[in-house]
């Protein structure tokens, strides 16, 4: 299951914050309940998260995991998003993150 999430920091200038805000979103918009489909706990959903920001070495990894209530997230950061220019140019651009959320189990195949 893939869910997809945006997310921004306009005024701040903090790449963390809009990488929170957007895994909010993909979060907020959807009901995950696949772990009840299937039987499983939620703490043994395996979560991969790719967040794309234009600098990725300033999203904090451990924020952007505490966003999640259950599950085994791996945060995955990479180039992408958009800076957009202030007007005021006052050096900090509004920050636009994009993340995919891909949650997934350890299951083993049967024969049956």
């Amino acid at each position: 299951m893939t869910e997809l999430g945006m997310g921004t920091s306009l005024r701040r200038g903090d790449y963390t914050q809009a990488a929170c805000r957007a895994v909010r979103d993909a979060l907020w918009h959807n009901s995950i309940n696949l772990a009840e489909l299937f039987g499983f706990e939620k703490s043994a959903m395996r979560i991969r998260v790719d967040v794309a920001v234009q600098q990725p070495s300033k999203v904090d990894l451990e924020a952007v995991a505490a966003e999640f209530p259950y599950g085994a997230p791996q945060i995955h950061v990479t180039e992408g998003g958009l800076d957009i220019p202030r007007p005021d140019g006052d050096g900090h651009p509004t920050i636009m993150a994009n993340v995919a959320l891909s949650v997934s189990f350890e299951m083993e195949k049967t024969d049956d």
